[in-house]
């Protein structure tokens, strides 16, 4: 079994037995916990790696959100499906104290492709997924937008939406938000520890330095190593064609073949940098705060051409039972201090103003923080995963799989 395979009881057994990972280890992109790269251009495939059949169009999504209407309904009992360690559950207990009925809170999304294949035939067939709030990564997201898997956000019902940040007021894939609110949101950049390179690390063009030749990973998600690579050319990855992406994995395939890269991971990139086998490694965000309170010669750098943003997003699946649930639960978490104590919790970026203020005052340090909170000039050059058709999808993913060997 490769590394990057281990099965997700695996990983929580290291979080119980305080190995050096993030809360959000299973964070899960292709080749994270849950689900092994080895069959993946297969798995692809049987998931819809073609094109869909009920593609929605702009004009009918915009028709949609105008005539989204789900009633005020006493809450009762419903459902909120979401990734593993990614909230303080003292936040659902509040929720429930407040609104009544209960949440019936699910940790099953442990990979974004794996939780598709799971609910896929009742979406295709227009039978409901029986959950309520599903939370899902940009790109898996944008598809459930275009396939029609998803209900209109009734925005009455959720007023401090108006706390959402500048920057993901709009996405490429729902420029309004009608249909998706971010949950919270990571950069991809560069890990490194400062006592093996010897000087700061700040360039994506550092990832393929000679002198470190053999001690880099990269990332086994072309969405994150592959348009990082295009930041690090100079072109805007958030609008990039697979024509671009392919040629960026064609450099990956060179350095890879030259020796550059140790190997190519999930999460599992963290146990490599900790105990030194790798001195750079394409990271996320949130594991490096987890990580330096280990090792201090680790560092976390937003590289200086443009980092990746990633933003799980909670959605309302078609059909789902009970929507108004859905929103007053989002209505919810984006008060700045319900967002406040999940922020502390889970250590990403939260979606929500006022947050900072507030842990200015209840946790300073976790303030200052700028992998919590990237300051302004950061801000600006952080880019979202482009937009590509299922069919683009499968192909630049089957690339990936051909350097990594997978």
């Amino acid at each position: 079994m490769k590394p990057e395979e281990r099965p997700i009881q695996n990983i929580l057994d290291e979080l119980v037995h305080g190995d050096p990972v993030s809360r959000r280890h299973m964070l899960g992109r292709v080749g994270a916990a849950g689900v092994t790269l080895a069959g993946l251009p297969a798995f692809l495939s049987a998931c819809g790696g073609v094109e869909g059949t009920s593609t929605t169009s702009s004009t009918a999504a915009q028709a949609a959100a105008a005539a989204v209407d789900h009633p005020k309904v006493p809450i009762g009992d419903w459902t909120f499906t979401n990734w593993p360690l990614y909230i303080d559950k003292k936040v659902l207990k509040s929720f429930n104290k407040e609104f009544g009925g209960k949440v019936k809170y699910v940790e099953e999304i442990n990979d974004n492709f794996e939780f598709f294949g799971k609910v896929r035939q009742q979406l295709s067939s227009g039978r409901p997924i029986d959950r309520d709030i599903v939370v899902l990564t940009d790109y898996m997201a944008a598809r459930w937008l275009r396939d029609g898997y998803v209900e209109a956000i009734d925005k009455k019902n959720v007023p401090n939406m108006s706390n959402l940040v500048d920057n993901l007021q709009t996405i490429n894939y729902d420029p309004n938000r009608d249909f998706t609110l971010p949950w919270q949101s990571g950069a991809i950049g560069l890990g490194y520890d400062i006592s093996k390179t010897g000087r700061e690390i700040t360039s994506v063009k550092d990832l393929f330095d000679p002198k470190f030749k053999g001690r880099v990973s990269m990332l086994a998600e072309p969405y994150d190593s592959a348009n990082t690579v295009l930041l690090g050319d100079g072109v805007d990855a958030s609008k990039a064609t697979l024509d671009q992406i392919l040629g960026a994995i064609d450099k990956i395939d060179e350095a890879n073949q030259a020796g550059q890269f140790r190997r190519f991971t999930g999460n599992d990139y963290t146990t490599d940098l900790t105990k030194g086998n790798v001195w750079i490694a394409l990271a996320y965000s949130g594991d490096l705060i987890q990580l330096q309170s280990d090792n201090p010669d680790l560092r976390f750098a937003y590289p200086e051409e443009g980092a990746m943003l990633f933003t799980d997003n909670m959605m309302i699946p078609k059909d789902a039972a009970h929507p108004y649930a859905a929103e007053t639960m989002m209505n919810y978490v984006y008060d700045p201090e319900v967002q406040a104590k999940i922020t502390e919790f889970v250590n990403y970026i939260p979606p929500v103003i006022g947050v900072q203020e507030l842990l200015e005052k209840s946790d300073p340090e976790l303030a200052k923080n700028e992998l919590i909170f990237p300051p302004e000039e950061v801000r600006k050059k952080l880019f979202a995963y482009p937009q590509l058709s299922s069919g683009d999808e499968r192909k630049m993913q089957e690339a990936m799989a051909k350097v990594t060997g997978a």
